[in-house]
């Protein structure tokens, strides 16, 4: 196997995943996930990251083919999940004089896991290292989204460095760029990665954005997906957004139904929403996978969520979707609810509880009894046009 060259001193020696089905076994992954690791040769030989042990010794074979005989100086530790530290023993067994570069934080992490202790450079935050032509600068970035995480910026070729900012699902095809790759697979696997991985953290992504204002980046080399280098702003542009929850136009229509009637209401707000914007999207809690879901809701501006009385209570696939936006706090949304109930009604009641913890605007309910009938038709048409455009 061997890397890709990415300029004179820098290659490419991360993995493609392709077998793995559920990233940290929740999450699916349709297009396969990339673990992305890199090597800067200079006077000093520096690996950024390691890789997911199971593919551990394909990237080592690529370290190998790189370096024609060199030796790892340095491995520089960015984020200490195992999906990018498992492989580290194998990488030791290799190359058992090399010094792991690291923060205080991630230095208790490797211990902890691996029992690994020695030959530690631990850095401070802002500290610089020469290696060479290159001259490398470590800039902490917590929680973003563990809080032993940091990031590296390489002065000479203004490369950042940025751990698992920026990244998304979805293997590299050929080729590690976008500058060679159709991204259009990759910016909705961004947003369904920064949701479900980073999305309860948007405080601290957004320090780390200020932190990384004034730099200079011609090149992103994140820990997941494509090396950003002419989509820069509009990678950054998503983050920004996300992690302030500013919502784009649009309504996501959430909805649980055992018997029909609730999908039949959620397809007449549907039909008043239709009226308003073009992005009207449309989930069934029993068969959209709640990942997407919620990356929907942090997409877009209003959601309007229905449902049945289930059990005195409320649907539990729905109870699921409430209790996933509110771990991860998402704020300033449009929120609208609909429900129906044969003898006691709790489902609205239970939605609209949720918005007001939320501090969500509440644009209105329609609740059915039995099943819909000509008046409720237009009351929940009525309700589709009240979202925010």
């Amino acid at each position: 196997m061997f890397p890709f060259k990415l300029s004179e001193n820098i290659f490419y020696v991360g993995v493609n995943d392709r077998k793995t089905e559920l990233f940290e076994r929740m999450i699916p992954l349709p297009y396969g996930v990339s673990y992305n690791s890199y090597l800067l040769v200079d006077e000093k030989v520096v690996l950024f990251d390691s890789v997911e042990a199971s593919f551990a010794e394909e990237s080592l074979l690529k370290i190998k083919n790189a370096l024609n005989g060199r030796k790892i100086d340095y491995l520089v530790i960015h984020h200490l999940e195992p999906d990018h530290t498992s492989g580290i023993k194998q990488y030791l067994a290799q190359y058992p004089d090399l010094q792991i570069i690291c923060n205080k934080k991630a230095a208790e992490m490797l211990q902890g896991y691996y029992g690994i202790s020695q030959n530690l450079v631990v850095v401070e935050d802002k500290a610089e290292m020469k290696i060479g032509a290159h001259e490398l600068q470590f800039v902490f970035a917590p929680m973003v989204h563990w809080p032993e995480v940091m990031m590296t910026y390489e002065k000479t070729e203004k490369i950042l460095f940025s751990a698992d900012a920026f990244g998304c699902f979805g293997t590299l095809d050929g080729a590690v760029e976008d500058t060679k790759l159709n991204i259009e697979k990759y910016i909705p696997e961004m947003y369904r990665y920064y949701v479900n991985i980073v999305g309860k953290y948007g405080s601290p992504v957004q320090t780390a954005l200020k932190k990384f204002a004034d730099y200079q980046i011609d090149t992103i080399c994140s820990l997941h997906g494509p090396v950003w280098r002419e989509n820069i702003a509009k990678v950054v542009e998503i983050y920004d957004k996300l992690s302030c929850h500013e919502g784009e136009e649009g309504v996501v229509i959430v909805y649980g139904s055992m018997y029909s009637h609730t999908e039949a209401m959620a397809e007449v707000v549907a039909r008043g929403a239709a009226e308003v914007t073009k992005n009207v999207i449309l989930h069934d809690v029993s068969k959209s996978d709640i990942s997407q879901i919620i990356t929907d809701c942090f997409r877009y501006k209003t959601l309007i969520f229905g449902c049945p009385t289930y059990n005195g209570s409320i649907f539990p696939k729905m109870a699921q979707v409430l209790d996933y936006l509110e771990l991860r706090g998402l704020k300033n949304r449009v929120f609208g609810s609909f429900g129906s109930f044969t003898w006691a009604g709790m489902a609205v009641k239970t939605l609209n509880a949720f918005a007001e913890k939320m501090q969500y605007e509440n644009i209105g309910s329609v609740e059915v009894k039995h099943a819909m009938q000509a008046a409720d038709y237009e009351n929940l048409v009525e309700l589709g046009r009240k979202i925010e455009s």
